[in-house]
């Protein structure tokens, strides 16, 4: 048994050595919108012996300015949520590393904004203008189809939106108008707009859960910047079953702005083959199934189901707004600055 135990042991010893060290944790930053099943996550950790540590950070412009701001010494090896307002920020901060996973072959090329593959698309969503189907059906009022609809008279002061300098769905909306009306184009709407009795709040919480009528009950607009999936989501959680949606969507040409959410490995990680490994998870079928019911987006791998309620209840539009991500970098600031003081001044 010794003289066993005399060959053995230097082979268990050099195979430890010529074994490379697993990292104990892979650190993901993300927006404080992330969730993912704790099935899923566990999955993964079984599957590749680490753990998987979230670090929520804000919305994802206060998370990209936190990546930058540490970029010397990173805080996460990965980062999930910059969406394709802040695409070209984060490409021009060169915080990220290039890595072309062999699951972007499964994903639908119109998602996949950055050629060089430093940031990969994971999901997509609509920010779109939500009705109150009981509203309108009570005030024998036509829900609006277009956005230049909304300067009809019958709709003063039935419309409030979030500011594009606090909430990311108002900035995805005062882009919608940017791509549909042009420059300076969308300022002759934002002020007939405004004419009409447009309600300004700062964040989409307080535009959806007070002023809203169909969320609070209470609320005075029928109308709100909100998400194509927010009528999946009322029927989720509403009291009972439901066998249609109490909110629907405005879904006329560019009247919703498509979200394209990305994730890329931080530059400087010291686990990045665990990273590479973790973005290949990410667009393997199982997250993305996943994606639907945990944070109400839509997969950008064609072969991931959607949950039957999603496929029952949400409004895609056939013709949502874009605009190229370096033109966003370079003009978003001087469109915020002008809305400000075309709507609020």
């Amino acid at each position: 048994m010794k003289r066993l135990a005399f060959y053995i042991l230097p082979a268990v010893l050099f195979l430890a050595a010529c074994t490379p060290p697993q990292p104990a944790a892979l650190t993901i930053m993300t927006t404080d919108s992330f969730s993912i099943s704790e099935s899923v996550a566990a999955a993964f950790e079984q599957a590749n012996g680490v753990t998987l540590v979230f670090l929520h950070s804000g919305d994802a412009g206060a998370m990209l300015n936190k990546a930058i701001l540490t970029r010397a010494a990173p805080l996460a090896d990965i980062i999930y949520g910059v969406d394709n307002t802040f695409l070209s920020r984060a490409l021009e901060a060169d915080i990220i590393e290039p890595y072309p996973s062999p699951l972007l072959a499964e994903v639908s090329p119109e998602f996949a904004l950055d050629p060089a593959s430093r940031l990969l698309p994971v999901d997509y969503g609509d920010v779109c203008i939500n009705y109150d189907k009981a509203w309108f059906a009570a005030n024998s009022l036509p829900v609006p189809g277009s956005l230049e609809d909304l300067l009809q008279p019958e709709y003063n002061g039935l419309l409030v939106v979030e500011n594009p300098a606090t909430s990311s769905p108002g900035l995805a909306f005062l882009l919608a108008t940017v791509a549909h009306f042009g420059d300076p184009g969308y300022l002759e709407f934002w002020a007939a707009l405004r004419a009409n009795g447009l309600v300004v709040v700062d964040g989409w919480d307080t535009a959806y859960f007070t002023n809203f009528s169909a969320s609070s009950g209470q609320g005075a607009q029928p109308l709100v910047v909100s998400y194509g999936s927010s009528p999946v989501v009322e029927v989720i959680y509403a009291a009972g079953p439901l066998t249609e949606a109490p909110t629907g969507s405005i879904l006329g040409p560019d009247a919703c702005f498509r979200q394209v959410e990305f994730a890329g490995i931080l530059r400087g990680t010291a686990n990045r083959a665990m990273a590479e490994k973790f973005l290949d998870f990410m667009l393997g079928v199982q997250f993305q199934e996943d994606l639907p019911l945990q944070m109400f987006v839509y997969p950008v791998n064609p072969q991931a189901a959607l949950p039957e309620v999603f496929v029952q209840f949400s409004e895609i539009p056939s013709q949502p707004a874009s605009l190229p991500p370096e033109a966003i970098a370079a003009n978003r600031e001087a469109w915020i600055a002008a809305w400000t003081e075309t709507v609020l001044r």
